[in-house]
């Protein structure tokens, strides 16, 4: 049996080695020295329950980057006698997944049983991760697979019922600190920072424990006079960049935070996502596109200005682009999640076509069909139709329905804003067709 991945076979410890990497040096040992993520790792965790029945199941870790999942799996491995074996959705193809699919049933004929670890795992298309089904369906390895993504927007459902979603959290700042405290311990000195500096530092890695390590050995690798401000501190290092992928869940994430937020009428926090995903790259026109849409949905005609808010801001930043015209956004923003609330004109429309699509082929009724022929005077169209202008309150009463088809009432204004006005003459409009009757 060859030993294609170096995780195949036992390996030096260099986490004590002078010239290995800080990360290396303060790998966890055991699952208990995991920070961060203890709703996974403690007695009452998931990982705690198998680790304590000795048997484990196939698992999904889907989390953020430098949280701990490549760790996580390997302390598993070791934690229920299971052999480790890594590779990466990157970097392997399909001939390195049936070399390790074989090497894993000749280890089980020797009573060893496999933890393939698949890092990355989304990126393998869908016939590829339909090559692992039969492997771990007759036991030949337990397949522990980490993502960075939404595992039901980008696994095989097929795989994703053979396996359990366990999710790994971003590192909160308790954890991020027991990092820090570490690094001082394996260096046998603390962190050349002033107080604040140190609690900077700790907010720009973003959750990421492995960004932190790395910044950390950056700052012991300086010689520097007197600890380090955060301006110095910025100076020294660089922030980490949000995670944002445009196309993938951190995209919809944000917008679907924007958009309650401002459904919420919190305008802080609504201007909190916008400039999260305006900072991040998103396209603006993207976020004026979103906004328009709420302005209709969520507000209507409680607010009617809110649409050609909208629709202004987006001309006005056609006319002056990034960054000047990002204003006219924000202005769009803080109109929209302070606007009176509506979504009656959103479930009018449902309501209205769902019935369109129920009643088919329906007639309206003769006296509202033109005639422009003689014939269809002839057979009754437009008769006794009734000129609203002409009528008492510019209102006739007539019926507009389908002779087939009872009225129906799609749109119910609510008390706020506007719409409280337009309520107000629609009942008007309604007992005077009462007393038509």
């Amino acid at each position: 049996m060859s030993d294609l991945f170096l995780e195949d076979s036992p390996q030096p410890d260099k986490r004590n080695a002078g010239d290995a990497p800080l990360a290396e040096r303060l790998r966890p040992r055991a699952l208990a020295d995991v920070v961060g993520q203890e709703h996974l790792t403690g007695p009452e965790g998931a990982i705690g329950r198998m680790v304590a029945a000795g048997k484990l199941s196939s698992l999904i870790f889907w989390g953020p980057p430098g949280t701990g999942k490549t760790t996580i799996a390997r302390l598993l491995a070791d934690a229920v006698g299971l052999r480790f074996v890594q590779i990466s959705a990157v970097f392997s193809g399909v001939a390195d997944l049936k070399k390790a699919f074989a090497e894993a049933r000749e280890y089980a004929r020797i009573g060893q049983k496999t933890l393939l670890f698949v890092d990355e795992i989304h990126r393998f298309n869908r016939a590829q991760q339909d090559g692992f089904l039969p492997f771990v369906e007759d036991g030949t390895v337990t397949l522990v697979g980490a993502t960075t993504e939404n595992p039901s927007f980008e696994l095989n459902a097929a795989l994703l019922s053979r396996c359990q979603v366990l999710l790994v959290h971003r590192l909160d700042e308790a954890a991020l600190g027991a990092l820090l405290e570490r690094s001082e311990t394996d260096f046998g000195r603390p962190l050349p920072l002033t107080p604040e500096a140190r609690e900077a530092l700790v907010h720009s890695t973003d959750g990421d424990g492995r960004f932190l390590l790395n910044q950390i050995e950056t700052l012991m690798s300086v010689q520097l006079d007197e600890p380090l401000d955060p301006a110095g501190l910025r100076d020294l290092l660089h922030r980490r960049v949000a995670v944002y992928d445009k196309d993938r869940e951190g995209h919809y994430n944000l917008i679907s935070a924007l958009h309650k937020a401002m459904r919420g009428s919190d305008p802080q926090a609504a201007l909190y996502y916008l400039a999260r995903m305006l900072t991040a790259g998103e396209e603006p026109l993207y976020v004026l596109r979103r906004l328009v849409r709420f302005a209709s949905e969520d507000i209507g005609l409680a607010d009617p200005q809110a649409l050609v808010q909208c629709l202004a801001a987006k001309d006005a930043y056609d006319f002056l682009g990034s960054p000047e015209g990002e204003l006219a956004v924000v202005q769009a923003c803080l109109y929209c999640a302070t606007a009176p609330k509506s979504n009656a004109a959103y479930k009018a429309q449902k309501a209205a076509w769902r019935s369109a699509r129920e009643t088919g082929s329906l007639m309206p009724p003769a006296n509202i069909l033109n005639a422009p022929t003689k014939l269809m005077k002839d057979i009754g169209y437009g008769k006794d139709y009734t000129y609203d202008h002409d009528a008492e309150g510019g209102f006739s009463g007539d019926n507009y329905w389908p002779d087939d088809m009872r009225p129906e009432t799609y749109y119910r204004p609510t008390d706020r804003g506007f719409e409280k006005r337009v309520g107000e003459r629609l009942a008007w409009w309604e007992e005077r067709r009462e007393r038509a009757k």
